[in-house]
């Protein structure tokens, strides 16, 4: 399968998906991409400390945290950025996959979800390099492909709700 191919199927995955599913696909992808070992590479100098200190509250509450919360993080985070344009890169998907994550919660809108599977593919990309013409034919990226089939499949949500999940009003 090419990058084309993988991106056209994990778009009709989400468009399909009922909305349980959904969510919880989102809730696991944005958990996965907000993880502490991705910031880990980030420089002192990258970040102020208030940046720092939002980006580690964020993602420590990315599924607890209203849209209205998580935007407030997020503003204080781009404020907070010393580097022009060389982020390291698990921060960049950090903030990214926040992003997506607070537009989800505030407009419930399943394009921010696609964009986290493509921000998840990319994060296994980054670690292995995957060919373009055969990107599912290093057993990191099929797995990482294999998740998101799963969880987006018809019914996968049913029962695997996530116990933090807090619904938003």
């Amino acid at each position: 399968m090419n990058y084309s191919e993988l991106e056209a199927d994990i778009l009709r995955l989400i468009i399909e998906a009922t909305d349980d599913d959904v969510r919880v696909f989102g809730e696991e992808t944005v958990t996965r991409l907000v993880r502490p070992d991705l910031l880990r590479g980030a420089a002192d100098d990258e970040l102020t400390e208030d940046a720092r200190a939002a980006l580690t509250t964020a993602c420590a509450n990315v599924l607890t945290i209203s849209a209205a919360e998580l935007q407030d993080e997020l503003a204080t985070i781009h404020d907070g950025i010393l580097a022009d344009d060389d982020l390291d890169n698990g921060v960049l998907t950090a903030i990214s996959a926040l992003a997506h994550w607070q537009s989800y919660l505030e407009q419930n809108r399943r394009g921010e979800l696609y964009e986290l599977a493509i921000r998840s593919i990319e994060d296994v990309d980054h670690e292995v390099s995957a060919d373009l013409d055969d990107f599912l034919a290093t057993p990191e990226m099929a797995a990482e492909y294999e998740r998101i089939r799963k969880l987006l499949a018809p019914g996968a949500g049913q029962g695997r709700r996530n116990p933090l999940h807090v619904v938003q009003e």
